[in-house]
């Protein structure tokens, strides 16, 4: 079984690697697979790569729905 989070783009490093914000934790990932990824989007992340890349409102309602499961 996979697991991807949805997390916001913060910093954009180089061409390939950003840091994003997961819940108030700071990573810093590859975006290798997502060359065309801005400050401010957000992306699924799975095991230090962006994946792909999530409307807001879509990645918003998913950290909502884990915020109240985690409550």
């Amino acid at each position: 079984m996979c697991l991807a989070l949805p997390a916001r783009v913060v910093a954009l490093l180089d061409l390939e690697t950003a840091t994003i914000d997961l819940g108030g934790i700071r990573k810093k990932i590859s975006i290798a697979l997502v060359p065309e990824v801005q400050v401010g989007d957000y992306v699924i992340v799975h095991v230090g790569h962006a994946i792909g890349m999530l409307d807001p409102e879509e990645a918003e309602a998913t950290l909502k729905l884990f915020a109240e499961l985690a409550a």
